[in-house]
């Protein structure tokens, strides 16, 4: 039998995918090539999901810690007593000291999940919900919304004639919604093509133009391209006089950044962005692919506001192929699926009110709940709920998160195996993935549409989709006119106002919006004056600069001084292509393509620290050091190195809960202010750090 569906929980999915089981079990997964997405292209991930599902060492039952916290002895229990356990944890909690003192925590969304354990939290009135929003996705989408009223994204339907990947690689981690494939096909129809990225990746290689950009500096970068457009006259006139609002605070703002002076911050030629201008400005439509390296710095949000603010001057915000809004189909709102409404005075209970925008959207920066699990201010958290994730690894300062996480009196894991974080568990539920359950992919996404990812296979053992656990765990704490007596009857739910079921949607596989071209003719922009403000009176009603203003991370004083920096040199990170942040070490066919964290040194910086290609090397910051092994790679800049991210050894059991700090990028970051001040962003890239030969 073979079944169609839709990658996912690899990466963020969305490639058609077929499916073949043989008595009841997968045992081959090929790209379709009818799908419109990927047209039948497929990675590794992708493939290696049957080695995930059959994987030996997969969570299967619910344990109960029964050792010292890490040692690694656990207790069989059933799902009844594991939900007894749990919900007598969070009634005594909240009846002891607050539903405050709770804290719940989602790992990279994925699903339905998600949506749910919001719901859950704003029953129970708990305020605080950790997600990696102030690094990831966010920054962007908050930015988009208070600039033009929609997150905009690229339209491949129609082949650009300029792209530019702004930090991003999309050939080895797909954007949300993107897939890597659609860019392929643009850049054969001859589109030109812009890479901005301290790396020579693939595409950078096949680049019309690559900016090999200081790390750090993209908002210097985007304001420097901004006042070349605006003195050479190569914005879209039209578009800026009838639907911009601000351009002369804009212009005017841009006379005091002088050209010498951004080429000095991001280390490029002045020609280079003289050049990059002139190309944006008159190639049309020129569309931007922005990634999640723009929103690693505390520059986070005034990073992506300057770029929506190049895409909005050079006229190509809604028109094909360029940057275009894609409404989503007429589903249940999110804020009806997360009951919001029954918990309108969560911003005044969230633990970080300072932060507008993560609190707009919900969540508190994952740095502020560790801070409070160990200063108990400005209240105590004693109880964690984690599904999805792996802070020890994805967290800022993993040393603090580590403390943190061992002082909770009770600390719950939902995981498929047994990860660093999961080590730390006092309760661990195994959860089902992929193909074990009926799922929406892409729900909450602002790419316009929504997948089917309908169930295929049995999940192993006693393992239970998150969504079930959390509606399960619901109806045991007495909400169960809230939950549903069976996840199909949510989903049709979900779907209803699009007057589908689950079992219809199905056979259709993609739900779409309504989607056109410069809807903003007829009913302007989603924005106080209707049209792209480029100047936000928001942001200034709010304490905030209503303009792009670049500043250098103060950090940055260590590495100031070169020649006499305890710190000389930067460090920047890159995702693994076969990998899903911290996930999927243990995967056999993935761990054979990247046996080993890799940290890329130029060749003269490696000289300079009598460093050889495969020699494991210390990377050191204020904060602590790991080891990563050493590959030369002459075009990177010999003041950068770049790090692998999310590395452990889950083969290492000789190794305190899986070598979680021996490779672990994160352990070099730091959790203290200065944060980006809407969001809470933290740097974990371009950072000042040294290197040198390790001795074991």
């Amino acid at each position: 039998m073979i079944y169609k569906t839709f990658c996912a929980r690899m990466d963020h999915g969305g490639c058609g995918i077929l499916v073949h089981v043989e008595g009841g079990r997968i045992v081959k997964i090929e790209g379709d090539p009818e799908s419109p997405l990927n047209r039948g292209t497929l990675c590794a991930k992708g493939i290696a999901q049957i080695e995930k599902l059959d994987h030996p060492d997969r969570l299967l039952y619910p344990m109960k810690r029964k050792g010292a916290r890490g040692e690694g002895k656990w207790e069989r229990i059933s799902w009844d007593e594991a939900l007894t356990i749990l919900s007598e944890k969070i009634k005594k909690a909240i009846e002891s000291e607050g539903p405050q003192s709770i804290a719940f925590a989602q790992g990279t969304p994925k699903g339905l999940e998600l949506f749910l354990l919001l719901r859950l939290a704003n029953l129970l009135r708990v305020p605080n919900l950790s997600t990696p929003g102030n690094v990831c996705h966010m920054p962007r989408e908050t930015a988009s919304h208070l600039t033009c009223g929609f997150f905009p994204i690229p339209d491949y339907d129609h082949s650009p004639a300029c792209v530019i990947l702004w930090g991003s690689n999309l050939l080895q981690t797909n954007e949300e919604g993107i897939i890597g494939s659609q860019l392929l096909r643009v850049l054969k129809n001859g589109t030109k093509l812009i890479v901005i990225d301290p790396r020579k990746t693939g595409l950078a290689s096949r680049a019309h133009l690559w900016l090999r950009l200081k790390p750090g500096t993209d908002l210097a970068l985007a304001l420097g391209i901004l006042k070349v457009l605006i003195d050479k006259e190569l914005y879209d006139h039209d578009f800026v006089h009838h639907w911009t609002k601000g351009f002369e605070e804009l212009r005017d703002h841009l006379q005091s950044f002088d050209l010498d002076r951004i080429s000095d911050t991001t280390w490029l030629p002045k020609e280079q962005i003289l050049e990059a201008a002139h190309l944006i400005g008159k190639t049309k439509p020129t569309s931007i692919q922005w990634g999640n390296a723009i929103e690693h710095t505390i520059n986070s949000f005034q990073s992506a506001r300057a770029i929506l603010i190049l895409m909005a001057i050079t006229g190509n915000l809604e028109i094909p192929g360029g940057n275009v809004n894609r409404p989503a189909p007429p589903i249940l709102r999110l804020g009806d699926l997360v009951l919001s409404k029954t918990f309108l005075d969560k911003k005044e209970k969230i633990l970080t009110p300072e932060f507008r925008l993560a609190t707009m959207m919900g969540f508190v920066p994952s740095q502020k709940i560790i801070k409070a699990i160990l200063t108990e201010k400005p209240y105590p958290i004693r109880m964690m709920y984690i599904q999805g994730g792996n802070p020890l690894l994805s967290y800022a300062n993993g040393r603090e998160t580590f403390e943190a996480l061992k002082k909770l009196e009770f600390l719950t894991v939902s995981e498929i195996f047994l990860t660093p974080t999961a080590q730390l568990a006092d309760l661990i539920l195994p959860a089902a993935t992929h193909f074990e359950f009926d799922d929406i992919g892409h729900l909450g996404l602002p790419h316009g549409f929504i997948l089917a990812r309908p169930k295929i296979v049995e999940p192993k053992g006693e393992c239970w989709p998150d969504s079930k656990i959390l509606n399960e765990l619901g109806k045991r704490l007495g909400y169960s006119e809230f939950f549903w007596e069976e996840m199909r009857d949510c989903l049709d739910e979900i779907l209803k106002p699009a007057g589908l079921n689950y079992e219809e949607f199905k056979s259709l596989g993609i739900l779409k919006g309504n989607w056109t071209y410069q809807s903003y003719e007829k009913n302007g922009f989603r924005t106080p004056s209707g049209k792209v403000e480029l100047y936000c009176q928001q942001l200034k009603e709010w304490g905030f600069p209503p303009l792009p203003s670049y500043q250098d991370p103060p950090e940055w004083e260590l590495f100031a001084s070169e020649e006499t920096s305890p710190y000389p040199l930067l460090f920047t990170s890159s995702k693994d292509p076969y990998f899903f942040h911290s996930a999927y070490r243990n995967i056999p066919s993935l761990r054979k393509h990247s046996p080993e964290p890799l940290v890329s040194i130029h060749p003269e910086t490696a000289s300079q620290y009598d460093i050889h290609d495969g020699e494991w090397v210390v990377i050191e910051t204020k904060r602590g050091s790991i080891k990563q092994k050493a590959r030369l790679d002459p075009e990177i800049h010999p003041k950068v190195v770049i790090l692998s991210f999310g590395w452990w050894f889950p083969e290492r059991k000789d190794l305190e809960l899986s070598g979680w700090k021996e490779s672990n990028l994160n352990i070099l970051t730091s959790e203290d202010p200065p944060y980006e001040p809407l969001l809470g962003s933290t740097s974990l890239r371009a950072v000042p750090c040294r290197i040198y030969k390790s001795s074991s």
